[in-house]
C-alpha cells in the first residue's frame, strides 16, 4: 500500500468497528478531519510516540521511516506522508463553481510557551496552518471560545461548541483543530414534488415515517450477491464528489454486511470498474445526522497510548518532552435533502502538560444502510456514516 487515502480508509474502518460496538445507533464521522488533525500531533512525534500514532493510522504502511523524517522534518520525498497530506490538503481546497468544500487545520498554542522553529515551518508547509498564541494559562474560557467560533467560521456555522465547558484548563498547552465542511449539489436534482412521507424500518418490528424523495435514473450500480446487499454512486454537481450507499437486501441485514465488511471489500465494492451504469428506482430518505465523539478511549484501545501519558514524546514540537494530549474532540454533521448534500467536521486535539446494461433496479433506502462522501479523483472518504434511525 502506498497512498493516504488507502491508509485513510483502513483507519477509517477501524474506527467503523469500534463505534459500531454500540449496535443500533447512527454513526457519522470525517477520517480525512481526525487523520489531518494527528498527522500535525506526528509531525511534532518521536520514538514510540510517532511508531504508534504511524501504526493506528496505517501510515506505516504508506513509506518507509515515516517516523523518523517526521522527527527531523526532512520531508521531501513523495512516498511521504506529510508530503501526501500537502497535495491531498491543496486538491480538496481547490474552488469550484460546482460545491464548496473547505478543510482546515489551526493550533492554538499557550503565549507563554516556545514553539521550535521549525516545527512551526512544516505545520506551515505541510498542513497549511500556523499557531495561533492564546493565553490557556489565565483566560482558558476564553480560549476555549475562541477556538470553538473558529471552527464555527469554517464550517458555516454547521459544527458548534466543539469543545464542551470544562474540556480545557490552565494547564493546556496545545490545541489541534480540523474542520472540514462541503456543500454540494445532486448532478440530478430530486423533485420536491416526488417526495413523500414513507415508512422506515429501524429493525423488521418497527417502523418510523419519514420523507422519501424518488428519483428514476441512470447511477453507477451493483448487486452484491455475496453479501445480499447493492451498491449505488449518487454523483454531485461537476462529478468530482459522489455519495455511495451500500444498502442491505433485508431489513435486518445491516449487521450481516457489517460483519463481512473489510477496508480492501469496501474499496473492491464502491470501485466504478465494478459497477455498471444503470436505470434505478431510487427511494433515499431526507436526512440530517449529527455526532460527536470523544476520541481518547478509542485511540487508546486501538494502540495510540503513549500520546495521552506521562510516557509522551512530542519533543519535536517544543525541543523537549513534557507535553501530552489530553483530548481528541470530534463533531461531524450531514444534512441530504432534495438538492444534494451538506456535511461539516472537526475534530479537536488538546495537548496538555504533565500533570450501462439497460435494465431497471430497485433501490429503495427504507431499512439502515452506510453511506460515504468520496472525493473520486484521489478516492479520498471525506464522511463516513450509517443511517440507522431517523
Amino acid at each position: 500500500m502506498n497512498s493516504l487515502s488507502e491508509a485513510n480508509t483502513k483507519f477509517m474502518f477501524d474506527l467503523f468497528q469500534q463505534f459500531s460496538k454500540s449496535k443500533d445507533n447512527n454513526i457519522f464521522y470525517s477520517p480525512i478531519s481526525i487523520t489531518s488533525a494527528l498527522g500535525m500531533v506526528l509531525l511534532g512525534a518521536k520514538d514510540y510516540t510517532a511508531k504508534q500514532i504511524n501504526k493506528v493510522l496505517h501510515f506505516d504502511q504508506v513509506t518507509e521511516n515515516t517516523t523518523e523524517k517526521a522527527a527531523t522534518y526532512h520531508v521531501n520525498r513523495s512516498g511521504n506522508v506529510h508530503y501526501q497530506f500537502q497535495k491531498l490538503l491543496t486538491e480538496l481546497n481547490k474552488s469550484t463553481d460546482a460545491y464548496e468544500l473547505k478543510i482546515a487545520n489551526k493550533l492554538f498554542g499557550e503565549k507563554t510557551y516556545q514553539f521550535l522553529q521549525e516545527y512551526l515551518e512544516a505545520i506551515k508547509n505541510f498542513y497549511k496552518t500556523s499557531v495561533e498564541s492564546v493565553d490557556f494559562a489565565h483566560a482558558p474560557e476564553e480560549s476555549r471560545k475562541k477556538i470553538n467560533s473558529w471552527v464555527e467560521s469554517q464550517t458555516n456555522e454547521k459544527i458548534k461548541n466543539l469543545i464542551p465547558d470544562g474540556a480545557i484548563g490552565n494547564a493546556t498547552t496545545l490545541v489541534l483543530v480540523n474542520a472540514i465542511y462541503f456543500k454540494g449539489q445532486w448532478e440530478n436534482k430530486f423533485k420536491k414534488e416526488n417526495t413523500k412521507e414513507e415508512k422506515f424500518w429501524p429493525s423488521k418490528n418497527t417502523y418510523k415515517p419519514i420523507q422519501m424523495m424518488r428519483q428514476y435514473t441512470s447511477f453507477h450500480f451493483a448487486s452484491l450477491d455475496d453479501v445480499e446487499a447493492k451498491v449505488l454512486e449518487i454523483p454531485y454537481k461537476g462529478k468530482d464528489l459522489s455519495m455511495i450507499v451500500l444498502l442491505p437486501n433485508e431489513i435486518d441485514g445491516l449487521q450481516k454486511l457489517e460483519e463481512k465488511l473489510t477496508a480492501d471489500k469496501l474499496m473492491e465494492w464502491t470501485s466504478l470498474q465494478n459497477m455498471r451504469k444503470t436505470r434505478v428506482d431510487l427511494h433515499l430518505p431526507r436526512f440530517k445526522v449529527e455526532e460527536s465523539y470523544d476520541l481518547k478511549d478509542t485511540l487508546r484501545t486501538m494502540g495510540m497510548v503513549d500520546i495521552f501519558n506521562g510516557d509522551a514524546d512530542l519533543s519535536g514540537m517544543t525541543g523537549s518532552r513534557g507535553l501530552v494530549v489530553s483530548k481528541v474532540l470530534h463533531k461531524a454533521f450531514v444534512e441530504v435533502t432534495e438538492e444534494g448534500a451538506e456535511a461539516a467536521a472537526a475534530t479537536a486535539v488538546v495537548v496538555e502538560l504533565t500533570s450501462t446494461v439497460s435494465t431497471n433496479e430497485e433501490f429503495h433506502c427504507n431499512h439502515p444502510f452506510l453511506f460515504f462522501i468520496r472525493q473520486n479523483k484521489t478516492n479520498s472518504i471525506l464522511f463516513f456514516g450509517r443511517f440507522s434511525s431517523p
